[in-house]
């Protein structure tokens, strides 16, 4: 390798030279020259080689030293850890076997623990009082024994809500409108059960931990109550409570008021609204027209003379126009009078009555729709979701109810109306035996 770099350098040489400058004892005493100089580099370089070398020596003399130190510390270390772990074994069966009933003691505690967090989670206290169950989750999750600020928490927190349970509170916070936009209102919260604000009543949300209002307010008997306890100052106020904690006021919100119950009986249940409404508004007309010809045939029997306007007058004038007759004919001619006067004095009856027939008829007719809806989806979807036939008994037994409802009051104005013209009839029959006694009398 040596002749061979010593060959290539002497080559370059030549290329670098002009062949001309060159001859052989020239190159012979260059390449003695470089062959001089290439060993005291070798030479260098191993001198340095060994002195590394010997300086690797030691190195390696030391490392084997500290090796064999840290060794006969790990021996050691070792030694003590299993000197530790078992005092800590005897220490531990010994707190055991001290602590005792202790252990069940903080069991029953970390269970009420996670009790109440589940509790607080839904509470609307937790409204007012947000991040009450951090201590909580650190005394249910923790493995170890409670400490003292442990257990003293869960007493204060289980005593504020007791506490606060007790309280009718008032306080400014954000809720959340129906349409779900945040505003600032004044709450009043009854200790654990409602919240109410401006009049209306409000639900907990346990996942934001805010306070909104219910998409549908119960009735109008409920919110009133609830402006009027809001916006009392002193003494005691009438507001309706739901001591549930919103279950019964989600069920109530969910019962549909009177309106929703006519939509449940369909085109059937507006038909028979139509019909009543036709027959009550014709019957009250009809009372109205009865008692002013009541009031006209009152005024007749005061005056001598006939007026027109009246059935009774009507009956005297068509009298003292043909009173020269015979006394037979006289009697015939007022019942002919009296007869005339009869239909327009029942005019209506027989509508209100067949009013009142056709209602639970149709009631009738909507509950067979009702139930042939009902078995119809019997038979598509089973009888597993009571909600699909939910709809079919709904129009039965609305539609039956609204007949009832139609029936009823016009049967009582179809009475009415018929004892009012039946009292006007005998009127005019006591009026026409009064004229013919006089025309016998005379």
């Amino acid at each position: 390798m040596r002749n061979l770099l010593i060959f290539l350098s002497v080559f370059l040489l030549s290329l670098s030279v002009p062949a001309k400058h060159l001859d052989l004892d020239q190159l012979l005493r260059e390449v003695k020259q470089s062959q001089g100089v290439q060993g005291k580099i070798n030479k260098t370089r191993e001198a340095r080689f060994i002195a590394e070398k010997n300086q690797q020596q030691k190195l390696l003399a030391v490392a084997k030293a500290e090796l064999q130190t840290q060794e006969r510390l790990s021996e050691q270390l070792k030694s003590k850890l299993d000197s530790n772990e078992e005092d800590l074994g005897q220490l531990e069966t010994e707190l055991k076997n001290r602590s005792g009933v202790l252990g069940e003691l903080f069991g029953v505690a970390r269970q009420a623990a996670g009790d109440l967090k589940a509790d607080f989670e839904n509470s609307i206290i937790s409204q007012q009082f947000p991040n009450r169950t951090k201590q909580l989750d650190e005394l249910v999750n923790n493995k170890a024994l409670p400490t003292i600020d442990q257990l003293e928490s869960l007493w204060f927190t289980l005593q504020q809500e007791m506490t606060e349970t007790g309280k009718v509170v008032h306080y400014q916070t954000e809720i959340l409108t129906a349409s779900g936009e945040p505003r600032a209102a004044k709450v009043v919260r009854i200790g654990g059960f409602n919240a109410l604000a401006e009049g209306k009543y409000l639900r907990y949300l346990p996942e934001t931990g805010k306070l909104a209002e219910l998409a549908r307010q119960p009735g109008s008997k409920y919110t009133s109550l609830a402006a009027d306890f809001m916006e009392s100052t002193s003494g005691q106020a009438d507001v309706a409570l739901d001591p549930t904690r919103g279950v019964m006021l989600s069920l109530l919100i969910q019962t549909p008021d009177a309106f929703e119950r006519i939509k449940q009986g369909g085109i059937i249940g507006y038909i028979i609204l139509a019909l009543g409404v036709a027959g009550f508004v014709y019957a009250i007309w009809r009372l109205i027209a009865l008692t002013s010809i009541g009031t006209k045939m009152s005024q007749q029997m005061e005056n001598t003379e006939p007026d027109k306007t009246n059935p009774l007058g009507r009956v005297i004038a068509a009298a003292q126009q043909h009173g020269a007759q015979d006394t037979e004919t006289y009697e015939l001619l007022l019942d002919e009078a009296i007869t005339k006067e009869i239909p327009r004095l029942e005019k209506g009856q027989s509508m209100i009555k067949l009013l009142a027939a056709v209602a639970p008829l149709l009631g009738l007719l909507g509950t067979v729709t009702g139930m042939i809806a009902t078995f119809q989806s019997i038979s598509l979807f089973g009888t597993g979701d009571p909600k699909l036939m939910a709809s079919g008994i709904s129009q039965a037994l609305v539609t039956t109810m609204l007949g009832l409802v139609v029936a009823i009051p016009l049967l009582f104005l179809h009475s009415l109306v018929a004892s009012r013209s039946r009292t006007l009839v005998q009127i005019l029959d006591e009026q026409s035996a009064g004229l013919l006694s006089k025309r016998l009398g005379k």
